[in-house]
């Protein structure tokens, strides 16, 4: 009807011509509702495609502008020509005076690409990190606790409620790169099932964090059990300089953007020294580089990203609760090094009204060099692998009531030189050679097939119906014991199915989403000094439904869920050699959340219970976190032009196994920011208020004195500290 108006209106002007295109977010999907004007006149809305259709004045040049709700406006010079023109806007970040941080909870937002109800943690340029001056955990996500027990270059382990997943085991991470889901899960990894490593990106480029139920989206696959974070990048940066420090810490950022108008690109770089606060001095330090570009031309657009990584450190020790300093469980050759690079590139080519094909891909390098010491004596890990993928999906929009969508993957992961080695005295006087433990390459085939519609049943009933097919390849070759060797396909069916009872406005009810799907992931495939071939892989089912609704100016979201896991021989034992068997497990959780903005900040808790068993024994599986609590709030008018933000957080007893409890742990994170020279100097302080200990499991130790040795819980305790930031921005 647009377009048919615009060319009535063409026979009575020949100077005029017709401009269209697409509005985008920063995440690259269409905006629906944009008010988009030609010199701040004539203006128009988008349709839900995000397109837009305008007249234009044939002679000199004009400024298209694009405006939306929690969006910054974006702007972009046009010249005029004789002919029709095709200009795409895309919003490069939220607009200043969003909250640090927002929580999602309108279960009727979704579509084919997101059916789930998920959480999106939006992040502002006054970014407060998970942990001052800790790195490994570059954003704090509200109800998800993380632990960075190793000095931050081991990848940091999240807690999802009653879940203890070893480093993302049963949580699937991703970088949102266009519209693709680029897999940051190592599987097979030499320290566990699934190590999903963030410490490559850099904290100022992050826009969004987004958590969902991945065992409810045909996207999500592989260790998409209980969980799915997305980490989102920003299509611009304001040229900054940031230095944090404090008397034992250093860091230095700094990123800028091209200057021309619309161009979505940035580099960023960070570099870090430190020695923290642990019982062992750290000598960390880590270097990053970070790169990201999108390039606008006819029906394409592609999104490139790129990064590179290299940390190493000391490794602080596990030591017995309320005992701290004892030497049993450090050892002076305990270290850890890293690195990788990575690429990944999307093209969403758009074949017309509604129709899209995307193209993606990535290849990364990943290296690991672990020595630790956990009281049983040294261990030694470490891999080289090579990842790769390439991924093809059509997504149609036929109407408001009916989306389609198939696509096709193929992901190869090739990991070397997966070795665990061990000395057999923990004595750190005695240097002998290494026994080697396990010595395997593998090689991991995913060839994946999805397909789901979604849409509108009636304007109160939103549906998602998916299926996904993931045949798995598994080349085991044991470099020790040949006779160990194996190479095994195996196939898994996932179903997901998501329906949302979305209550109109007018009447006093909640919104609902009731979802259902099955998952999986990939286990260790070594066997070890074990006697048995494990299990390949995982299958879990679950179950959610998420209530919400807006009280008295106050977003209200209770969420339920349910997963049980088949039994499986899960991982190695690195003090051991020996496979673990797990399961079957169940897990039942429920979280309740609520937001509400006042004039001068934001406030928003959560409160989440959870009761995870071994269903064989019956007994509370271990380190499983019981009971998580997250307060989050901002304040924006504090005298002297002073901006304040702070969380706290924490992680009740969680049951360690053999009858040991841990304890709880309480953290409270702030910052307290003021600029200067007119927005350009942002000067501020980090700090850390902490209780209790990371990384509480138990071993068997002796203490100088005892004379032999027995049980007990060990961690590494939390400290307190703040840190002096100063960012500049050009």
């Amino acid at each position: 009807m647009k377009r048919a108006l615009c060319c009535l209106l063409l026979a009575y002007s020949a100077s005029a011509a017709i401009i269209t295109g697409v509005v985008r977010g920063p995440d690259g999907r269409p905006v629906a509702g944009a008010t988009v004007r030609v010199d701040a006149k004539g203006d128009t809305k988008t349709d839900e495609n995000g397109e837009f259709h305008l007249l234009l004045d044939a002679a000199g040049q004009h400024i298209l502008s694009a405006e939306s709700e929690g969006l910054a406006p974006v702007q972009q010079l046009v010249a005029g020509s004789d002919g029709d023109l095709k200009i795409d806007l895309a919003f490069a970040q939220p607009a200043p005076n969003h909250e640090s941080v927002t929580v999602t909870a309108d279960v009727s937002q979704g579509d084919i690409l997101n059916p789930d109800p998920s959480q999106s943690v939006v992040i502002r340029q006054e970014i407060l990190d998970a942990n001052p001056g800790r790195p490994g955990a570059p954003v704090s996500i509200p109800g998800l606790p993380v632990e960075t027990a190793s000095s931050g270059i081991k990848a940091p382990q999240y807690f999802a409620p009653g879940v203890a997943g070893d480093h993302g085991e049963s949580i699937a991470q991703f970088f949102q790169v266009g519209s693709y889901l680029a897999p940051n899960n190592l599987s097979a990894n030499a320290h566990g099932n699934g190590y999903a490593d963030p410490n490559p990106i850099i904290p100022a480029i992050i826009e969004s964090v987004q958590t969902d139920g991945g065992a409810f989206n045909v996207r999500e696959g592989n260790h998409s059990v209980n969980l799915a974070a997305t980490y989102g990048f920003r299509s611009r940066l304001d040229p900054f300089v940031t230095l944090s420090a404090d008397y034992r810490d250093v860091d230095l950022a700094a990123g800028w953007s091209p200057s021309a108008p619309g161009t979505r690109a940035w580099i960023a770089l960070e570099t870090s020294y430190g020695n923290g606060f642990l019982n062992a001095l750290e000598h960390r330090q880590q270097h990053k580089l970070n790169g990201y570009r999108v390039f606008a031309f006819g029906r394409h657009t592609l999104t490139l990203f790129g990064t590179g990584y290299y940390g190493q450190s000391k490794i602080p020790g596990l030591v017995p609760l309320n005992a701290p300093g004892n030497p049993d469980t450090i050892d002076s050759r305990q270290r850890d090094q890293s690195h990788t690079g990575e690429l990944a590139a999307n093209d969403i080519w758009r074949w017309g009204s509604g129709s899209e094909l995307h193209l993606s891909g990535f290849f990364r390098t990943y290296s690991l060099a672990l020595y630790s010491n956990f009281g049983d004596g040294l261990i030694r890990q470490s891999e080289f692998r090579t990842a790769a993928s390439g991924q093809a999906s059509y997504v149609k929009k036929v109407s408001e009531r009916l989306s389609l969508m198939a696509g096709v993957d193929y992901t190869r992961e090739a990991p070397r030189r997966l070795d665990l080695d061990h000395y057999d005295s923990t004595d750190t006087a005695v240097y002998g050679p290494f026994q080697k433990v396990t010595a395997n390459d593998v090689t991991l085939n995913f060839v994946s097939s999805f397909a789901a519609v979604d849409g509108r049943i009636t304007p109160w009933l939103r549906y998602n119906l998916g299926w996904r097919r993931d045949e798995i390849g598994i080349d085991n070759y044991d470099r020790i014991d040949p006779a160990n060797s194996f190479h095994l396909w195996t196939g898994v069916n996932s179903p997901k199915a998501t329906f949302n009872v979305i209550a109109p406005g007018s009447l006093p009810l909640p919104s609902v989403s009731f979802s259902a799907g099955q998952a999986f992931i990939t286990n260790d495939p070594r066997i070890g000094i074990g006697s048995v071939r494990g299990t390949p892989v995982s299958r879990a089912h679950s179950a959610q439904m998420v209530v919400s609704k807006t009280v008295l100016g106050t977003d209200v979201r209770v969420a339920l869920g349910r997963t049980t896991q088949e039994q499986s021989m899960a991982k190695i034992d690195p003090d051991t050699g020996l496979q673990f068997d797990e399961g079957p497990s169940r897990n039942r959780y429920v979280t309740v959340s609520a937001r509400h903005r006042f004039r001068c900040g934001m406030l928003q808790a959560s409160f989440s219970k959870a009761d995870a068993r071994d269903l064989s024994a019956g007994t509370p599986l271990p380190e499983a976190p019981r009971m998580i609590f997250d307060t989050l709030g901002t304040i924006d008018r504090l005298p002297w032009h002073l901006l304040a933000r702070g969380e706290f957080e924490e992680v009740g007893r969680k049951p360690l196994g053999d009858g040991f409890v841990s304890v709880p742990v309480k953290e409270f994170r702030g910052a307290l920011t003021r600029a200067f020279l007119e927005g350009r100097l942002n000067a501020g302080v980090n700090f850390l208020l902490a209780r209790g200990y990371t990384g509480q499991t138990t071993e068997t130790l002796a203490l100088p004195g005892e004379g032999y040795p027995f049980e007990r819980i060990v961690g590494v305790r939390q400290r307190s500290y703040a840190t002096l930031s100063f960012t500049y921005r050009f």
